[in-house]
């Protein structure tokens, strides 16, 4: 019974309350991802925690925040995937001068991936 007089129900808007010290909040089921938010989700819930507080603040309070960090994980994944296999083939780092010169091979492969990684943040994390 004491449970019942904490909670409110509004008419207007059709949201139950309940009393959290001395504060009503809504009672609000937000919707599960299931998606992992991964490495650049992550990246970019950090940067709008500090400089986009406003659309963090609208996201997390609509339940959307993880399903857009999913969305913009997948998406940049799939980008530093396709420019690194681009840059891959233009600078010629193939299976064959892994062989004939692995250190060579390392050396670009590393490079490519801090040059696609700068892009990905630039493009799409970091706007």
């Amino acid at each position: 019974m004491s449970d019942q007089k904490n909670i409110l129900h509004d008419d207007s808007n059709g949201l139950d309350y309940v009393l959290v010290g001395d504060y009503y909040l809504p009672m609000m089921d937000l919707p599960e991802e299931t998606r992992p938010i991964g490495y650049w989700g992550m990246l970019r819930k950090e940067y709008m925690k500090n400089y986009k507080s406003g659309m963090y603040s609208y996201l997390l309070l609509t339940g959307k925040l993880d399903s857009y960090l999913a969305d913009l994980n997948e998406q940049a994944q799939e980008r530093y995937e396709l420019i690194g296999a681009q840059m891959r083939s233009v600078e010629g780092v193939t299976e064959e001068l892994k062989v004939r010169d692995s250190m060579e091979w390392v050396r670009k492969c590393n490079n490519i991936r801090n040059r696609v990684q700068e892009i990905v943040l630039s493009e799409l994390v970091y706007v």
